[in-house]
């Protein structure tokens, strides 16, 4: 599973570094990220071995692209899962488009000839005719309904 999310990187937390059970060194590096939605969250993530330098390239305030992959494990009956990174790249601003996918007008092949403008119908009259004076009875019903 792949996934990314971008945000504004908010802390860089000290590297950490120790030995396996088998005797190998390890070290990983956690940072936080702040999405820009409506209502910001905070993750946490972490770089393990050399990917760690990654992070070197940024600095705190900085918006960046977090690609990654969720894993979870069991420990005495307990879950925890990681949030682990395996690319960081600069962001861009997300740009916001100023009409709607899907309405905007192809391009006229070359040599054909240009659309006309859209010009609006005037509304056609949809209400029935009044009926004259002359129609209504002196109860000014017109039809034989009760009430």
């Amino acid at each position: 599973m792949s996934l990314e999310i971008t945000g504004i990187l908010r802390q860089k937390l000290p590297i950490q570094q120790g030995t396996s059970k088998t005797g190998n060194p390890w070290m990983k590096q956690e940072f936080v990220i702040e999405t820009q939605e409506q209502y910001p969250r905070k993750i946490c993530a972490n770089l393990w071995g050399d990917r760690t330098d990654m992070l070197n390239q940024f600095e705190v305030g900085h918006l960046v692209k977090v690609s990654f992959d969720l894993e979870s494990r069991e420990f005495n009956g307990k879950w925890y899962t990681d949030v682990k990174a395996w690319k960081i790249e600069p962001a861009t601003e997300p740009q916001i488009p100023t009409m709607p996918a899907g309405y905007a007008q192809p391009a006229a092949p070359q040599g054909a000839p240009a659309q006309p403008a859209y010009i609006p119908a005037a509304p056609a009259n949809t209400l029935p005719d009044m009926p004259d004076e002359d129609t209504i009875t002196d109860n000014g019903l017109t039809d034989d309904l009760p009430f």
